[in-house]
């Protein structure tokens, strides 16, 4: 990969994986870090990685990324990964949006997260979270059921 082919990839897939950094882990002073630890990996390895593969490396070191440090903070801060949801007060559907993704399991809403927001293919979700096509589309359809029971159920209903 060249530098000119490198600052194209910055400015093509950047907000992306940033987008999809800050929906999983709701902090955008670390969504920033990972990124940018991401994209010092790319550089590192410019010369094994070729450009039209570059935006599949980018997600998938930016997932690998965000699940250690996830990882990391709760080990070392001893904080649950599940979180219970306390008010069920809502006056717009994207709260509520939100709060039914972080019920999901983490490569749950992975999945869902890459597919119906960022657009990626089963394929492109499937080198990214390393699955299988099928087991990418058994995550999205499970994400999909428990997101449908969540927002139709009569608590959470606007």
């Amino acid at each position: 990969m060249t530098e000119k082919e490198y600052n194209l990839c910055i400015d093509n897939y950047s907000d992306s994986a940033f987008r999809f950094l800050v929906k999983n882990i709701k902090d955008s002073d670390t969504a920033k870090d990972i990124l940018q630890d991401t994209f010092t990996k790319l550089w590192e390895k410019k010369e094994d990685v070729e450009f039209v593969k570059a935006k599949s490396y980018i997600f998938t070191s930016a997932y690998h990324t965000m699940i250690n440090n996830i990882k990391y903070n709760s080990l070392k801060f001893n904080i649950p990964q599940t979180q219970t949801i306390t008010s069920n007060s809502y006056n717009d559907i994207n709260e509520v949006l939100n709060e039914a993704l972080e019920q999901l399991p983490q490569i749950q809403k992975a999945s869902i997260l890459l597919r119906d927001y960022e657009g990626y293919s089963y394929n492109e979700i499937g080198d990214i979270l390393n699955l299988s096509q099928e087991q990418v589309k058994i995550n999205i359809f499970r994400a999909r059921v428990k997101l449908k029971e969540y927002i139709v159920t009569i608590d959470n209903v606007l």
